[in-house]
Order: structure tokens, then sequence, then C-alpha cells
């Protein structure tokens, strides 16, 4: 998110602060192409694989990313906890896996939050905010 790019592109799609599904598309014309199409294009077209695999690839890609965004932690799937923080604080979880995030720190904050306790592959059923619960509100 450098200032210059995200107010001219990105910003767009972060008007999504509590992501629902449409928002992993909802985005600029020109972010969707360079960010969000030809990344997933490039290894299929290099490697110049079979129509049935790109097809099946673009199914993976899209679901994925719609879950990512849906607001819904599902079971046996990944856990979107992180890239819903990233959508409420902007600053924090630039990353798809996390790794680039450990690297350059801007994951600390998630780190120290329930929604890091709560990013993890649900087994069952039982919704992640149950396993592991906000805190009271203290009554003033």
């Amino acid at each position: 998110h450098s200032p210059y790019f995200y107010k001219r592109f990105h910003k767009i799609h972060h008007e999504f602060t509590a992501p629902i599904g449409i928002a992993a598309v909802y985005c600029h014309p020109l972010e969707h192409i360079i960010a969000n199409s030809l990344p997933v294009a490039a290894g299929t077209i290099l490697t110049g694989c079979h129509a049935v695999v790109l097809f099946v690839w673009l199914i993976i890609v899209n679901v994925s990313t719609t879950i990512s965004h849906s607001g819904f932690h599902l079971p046996f799937m990944p856990s979107n906890e992180m890239h819903d923080y990233h959508h409420a604080k902007f600053n924090q979880c630039f990353g798809v896996l996390g790794i680039l995030d450990q690297l350059h720190g801007t994951h600390a904050r998630f780190v120290e939050s329930k929604e890091y306790q709560r990013h993890i592959v649900l087994t069952s059923t039982t919704p992640a905010r149950v396993l592991v619960p906000d805190e009271p509100k203290k009554c003033e």
C-alpha cells in the first residue's frame, strides 16, 4: 500500500471494511488487470498448460479469493481472519500467506489480536468465535 498507488487505485477495493465476496474483484480496472488477472494467468501461459488445467486453476483462484473476502470462516478451508483484519485496519497483514508480513513486521498488531488466535483451519463446524470468544465488554 504505497500512498501513491493506494490513493489512485487500491482505495476502491478498501471501501469494504467488512469484506463480502464481491469485494474480491471490486477494484480499479487497472489494478484488476495488473494485480488480479496477470499474476493468475502468468504461470499457466508460461508453462503452456492444458486448457483443463487452466480452467481448474481459475476456479481454485476465484473460489479462494471469494472465500477470503466473504467474511465467513468456513470449516476445512483456509482462514480469512488475516485478510479481514487487513480490511479493518488497512496498514497490517498485506500478504497472502503472511511470510512477507513476518519479514517486514506488518502483522505485529494482528499477532496480538483475537483474530490471530482464530486464524486456524477449523476442523469442525464449531465457529471460530465460539472457540476463541471476544473479551466481555466492561460495564462502566
